[in-house]
């Protein structure tokens, strides 16, 4: 393919994408807040949400016409990835077992609050959904049959279980023991230090905004986020109002970085280590829904700031 095809291609798939934003978009919030129910982490339910959205733009190409209810239709395409990743999960035998046991999606302390009671992993796949769509969301046994590609009497006895199931939260999980290299990341970014900051990390690390954009490598890292984060970057039209400043928190047994700037926290970073040094970590600036439900649950004052640039031009 030549250069001018391909260019045109690219053009088009961008025009086509913009085109389903200004449908879909407006849905991301309740999309969510419904991963959020099933996967009942913030983190698996961002990355679930963005292949949801992924997925359904790449299902409207091939649909001969568009789906009555956008929303109705997001959920479908989310409950289809949801139920396909626990039947995938089934499927798995466990090592050195005979019979692989039901998998339970790892225990959240201040599950979310938008239904009545908190979903344990008890409940099955197929009952969890039943439940959040028919309770939080308020669809119809009918919708959230078709969202769940089955019946209206198969959606009756799931939210029967389903509901007899609902217990109160589970207690908080004891804060993290904290790693020297995580408090040590903090000083040098408090410093303004990108020499020692660059030393925490491995030189195959990675900064990721998730459904945005990966920096790959140590001095990559380096010279874009930590370097525009610390110092502002005028050319992009960032200017730093006041110095950015970085606080350890702990949060549902993990130790998470704020990234404050002035009075508010701006962005919320997961931390992977390998060792005694940093091998990834990941930035939800563009991830409001994570961003607000991490500092509420911290109570401390945020700004959240959209979604990623192209998914908004």
């Amino acid at each position: 393919m030549s250069t001018e095809s391909q260019d045109l291609l690219g053009h088009a798939v961008k025009a086509s994408w913009r085109r389903f934003l200004d449908t879909y978009e407006p849905l991301r919030p309740d999309l969510y807040r419904y991963c959020r129910q099933l996967t009942r982490s913030p983190w698996d339910a961002e990355d679930m949400a963005q292949e949801t959205m992924a997925r359904a733009f790449a299902s409207l190409a091939i649909m001969v016409e568009p789906p009555r209810s956008p929303r109705a239709w997001l959920f479908r395409v989310a409950s289809n990835l949801w139920l396909n990743r626990m039947r995938q999960a089934r499927e798995v035998p466990a090592p050195d077992a005979i019979e692989a046991p039901e998998p339970a999606t790892r225990a959240e302390p201040r599950a979310t609050r938008e239904a009545a009671g908190t979903l344990l992993s008890q409940l099955s796949p197929q009952e969890r959904a039943a439940v959040v769509l028919k309770d939080a969301f308020g669809l119809s046994l009918e919708e959230t049959a078709e969202a769940l590609s089955t019946t209206t009497g198969a959606i009756k006895a799931a939210l029967h279980r389903g509901r007899a199931k609902l217990v109160t939260p589970e207690p908080d999980e004891p804060a993290p023991v904290v790693p020297a290299v995580l408090n040590a990341f903090c000083d040098a970014f408090n410093a303004r230090d990108l020499d020692r900051l660059t030393a925490l990390l491995l030189d195959t690390a990675t900064l990721e905004y998730p459904g945005f954009k990966i920096e790959y490598g140590a001095r990559a890292v380096r010279d874009g986020s930590l370097k525009g984060t610390l110092f502002g970057c005028p050319e992009g039209g960032y200017v730093l109002v006041d110095p950015p400043r970085c606080e350890l928190r702990a949060h549902r047994g993990e130790s998470l970085f704020l990234w404050w700037s002035g009075d508010a926290v701006h962005a919320v970073v997961r931390v992977e280590l390998d060792g005694d040094r940093i091998a990834r970590l990941r930035d939800y600036y563009h991830s409001p829904e994570v961003l607000t439900e991490i500092c509420r649950e911290l109570d401390v004052p945020f700004r959240t700031h959209g979604y990623p640039p192209f998914a908004s031009h």
